[in-house]
C-alpha cells in the first residue's frame, strides 16, 4: 500500500533526475558551440584575408598595403571557353536578329542631296534684268567637284548671263547642264569689252551633257544691224545668183531693237561653244538669235547632237547653225536648223561625221568648208549626210575650198536629200572667195571620192555647179538618182556647170549632167609629202 510519504519521495526524485538531464544537455550544446567557433576562427582567418585583398574596393586600386598571408589559389574552371580564330575568348552574348548586308553604293553616284545644284540656290534672280553671271559661276564651281552632278537652270525663269566659261580640266566627269529655263545675252557694249569669240563656253571636260527644254537666246539683232551698216564678207555663192530684175535687195532690212545703244565689237561671239572636250552631248534645247554661229565644236571627240532647234532669221549674217572644226566621231540627227548661213558647217580637221534626219532651212545648206584659206592645210574625210530635208536654202550640199590651200577632202557621201526651192542644190567650188576679188593661185585642197545619190526636188537657179581647180581637178565624183526640177521665181535659170570635174554617172539624171567628164584626168597635181593628209 502506497503511502503519502512514498509518493512525495518519488516526486522529489523525478524532479532531481529531470534537472540533471536538462543541465547535461545544455552543457553538451555549449561545448559543441564553443568547439565549432574555435575551428571556424582558426581555419577561415587566412581565407577572409585573401578575399578582402582580391576584391579591393573602388578607389583603392593602388593600395600600398601588403599581406604576407599566403593567397588562396583561384578555383579552376571545369572547361575552358571556346576561342575565336584570333585566339581571344568568345564572350557569350544574347542572340541578335541577323541584318541583311548593306546594299553596295551605286558607282560614281554622289549623295542625292549633293548632286543637284540649282542656280537659284546660289543667288540667281531669274528676272531677265539682274546679272546672274556670278550665280552661274558659283553653281558650276560646286557641280564641278561632284561626279555625275547636275547643274539646274529651272523653268519659268529668264537668266541674264554675261560671257561665261564652264571650264575643266579638273572638273569631275559626266556633269549634266539641265537647261529648262531661258538664258539671254546682254546687249550692252560694256559686257563684251573689245569683243569675244564666244558667249557660253564649255572647255576641257569629259562626259558633259547639255539637255532640257530651255532656250539660249543670243539677242543678235544689235550685232546684225551693225553689219548691215558696213561692208561685211558675203557668201561667195551669191555671185552665182542673178536676179531677173532689181526685186532682190542686196541687204534686206533688219528689225530695229531698242537695245542698240552703242556700237558692238567687230568680233561677234558664238552663242554656245565646246572646246577640247570628250564625250559631249547636246539634246532638247533651242539656240536662237546668236550674234554669229549658234553651236560650235572645236577639238572635240565623240560628239552627239540630237533633237536640237536652231532658230534665227534667214537674212542674219554669218549665223551658222552647227559648226564643226578639228572634231572627230560626230553624230548629228533629228534636229531642225533655221539660220542665216550654213545649217551645218564642217571645217578642217573633221573626220567620221554622220548627219541624218535633219531639217534645214532657211540657210545656206550643209557645207564642207570653206577650206584652205590663206594657203593653210585642210584635211576632211569620211563624212556622211543623208535623209535630210532642205527648203528655201541658198545651197543644198556643198564643198568649198580656197585657192592656194593644201590638203584633201575625200570619202564624202550625200544621200537621200529632199529639196524644195533650193537655189543651188549641188555645189563644188574650189575658187571660193568671200571678197569682191581674190588672187588666182595654182595650189588647191584636192577633192576626191564624192558620191551624190537620191538627191531630188526643186531648184530656182542652177541644179549643179562643179568648179574645180586646173592643177587639182575633182576626181571620182559619182552621181546617181539625181532628179532636180526648176521652179521659176525671181532668178535667171542656168544649166548644170562643170569645170575640171571627173567621175561617173551611174544612172540617168534630171536634168542631164553632160558636162561631167568620165574617168580620170590625164594628170593631176601632186602635193609634197608634208601636205598630204594621213
Amino acid at each position: 500500500m502506497i503511502t503519502r510519504k512514498s509518493l512525495r519521495l518519488r516526486s522529489i526524485t523525478m524532479t532531481i533526475l529531470m534537472s540533471i538531464l536538462v543541465w547535461s544537455a545544455m552543457l553538451e550544446t555549449c561545448i559543441a558551440r564553443r568547439g565549432r567557433h574555435l575551428r571556424h576562427h582558426h581555419s577561415s582567418s587566412s581565407s577572409l584575408s585573401d578575399s578582402l585583398s582580391s576584391k579591393k574596393p573602388k578607389g583603392h586600386e593602388n593600395n600600398s598595403h601588403s599581406h604576407k598571408s599566403k593567397p588562396k589559389p583561384k578555383p579552376k574552371m571545369k572547361s575552358p571557353p571556346p576561342k575565336s580564330d584570333a585566339g581571344s575568348p568568345v564572350v557569350s552574348q544574347p542572340p541578335q536578329v541577323q541584318q541583311p548586308p548593306p546594299p553596295s553604293p551605286l558607282p560614281l553616284q554622289p549623295v542625292e542631296d549633293s548632286q543637284q545644284f540649282n542656280v537659284l540656290d546660289f543667288g540667281a534672280k531669274g528676272d531677265g534684268m539682274s546679272d546672274d553671271t556670278q550665280a552661274f559661276e558659283a553653281a558650276w564651281a560646286s557641280a564641278c567637284k561632284v561626279e555625275a552632278s547636275t547643274m539646274v537652270i529651272p523653268p519659268d525663269y529668264i537668266f541674264l548671263v554675261g560671257p561665261i566659261s564652264f571650264s575643266g580640266p579638273y572638273c569631275q566627269a559626266n556633269i549634266v547642264f539641265q537647261l529648262d529655263g531661258m538664258i539671254v545675252a546682254p546687249t550692252d557694249t560694256k559686257s563684251w569689252g573689245r569683243g569675244l569669240l564666244w558667249w557660253i563656253e564649255f572647255t576641257k571636260l569629259k562626259g558633259i551633257t547639255i539637255q532640257g527644254k530651255g532656250v539660249i537666246d543670243g539677242r543678235g539683232t544689235v550685232w546684225w544691224q551693225q553689219d548691215y551698216l558696213s561692208d561685211y564678207p558675203i557668201d561667195d555663192d551669191f555671185k552665182l545668183i542673178v536676179p531677173l530684175n532689181n526685186s532682190v535687195q542686196e541687204h534686206p532690212p533688219m528689225p530695229i531693237r531698242s537695245e542698240l545703244n552703242g556700237r558692238m565689237p567687230s568680233i561677234k561671239p558664238t552663242a554656245l561653244r565646246f572646246y577640247g572636250s570628250i564625250d559631249v552631248t547636246v539634246t532638247g534645247i533651242t539656240i536662237q538669235n546668236s550674234p554669229q554661229c549658234h553651236l560650235k565644236f572645236d577639238n572635240c571627240v565623240q560628239v552627239l547632237v540630237h533633237d536640237v532647234n536652231v532658230s534665227s532669221p534667214g537674212d542674219s549674217p554669218n549665223t551658222d547653225g552647227i559648226h564643226l572644226q578639228n572634231s572627230k566621231d560626230v553624230m548629228i540627227h533629228t534636229s531642225t536648223l533655221a539660220c542665216g548661213d550654213d545649217c551645218i558647217s564642217i571645217q578642217t580637221g573633221c573626220s567620221n561625221v554622220y548627219v541624218h534626219n535633219v531639217n534645214c532651212g532657211p540657210g545656206h545648206g550643209i557645207s564642207i568648208g570653206s577650206l584652205g584659206k590663206d594657203s593653210t592645210k585642210a584635211c576632211v574625210s569620211n563624212i556622211t549626210v543623208r535623209d535630210v530635208v532642205m527648203h528655201n536654202t541658198i545651197t543644198g550640199v556643198r564643198i568649198k575650198t580656197w585657192q592656194g590651200g593644201i590638203g584633201s577632202v575625200k570619202g564624202i557621201l550625200f544621200s537621200n536629200i529632199q529639196l524644195t526651192e533650193v537655189q543651188l542644190p549641188i555645189v563644188i567650188d574650189q575658187f571660193y572667195c568671200d571678197h569682191s576679188k581674190c588672187m588666182n593661185q595654182t595650189s588647191a585642197v584636192s577633192v576626191e571620192g564624192v558620191t551624190y545619190e537620191k538627191i531630188r526636188g526643186t531648184y530656182t537657179v542652177k541644179p549643179v555647179h562643179f568648179a574645180c581647180s586646173d592643177s587639182f581637178p575633182c576626181i571620182d565624183v559619182q552621181l546617181s538618182g539625181i532628179e532636180l526640177k526648176p521652179v521659176q521665181l525671181q532668178y535667171h535659170m542656168s544649166d548644170p556647170f562643170c569645170w575640171k570635174t571627173f567621175g561617173e554617172l551611174t544612172s540617168a539624171t534630171v536634168p542631164p549632167i553632160d558636162c561631167l567628164q568620165i574617168g580620170k584626168p590625164a594628170r593631176n597635181g601632186v602635193h609634197s609629202d608634208h601636205d598630204i593628209c594621213l
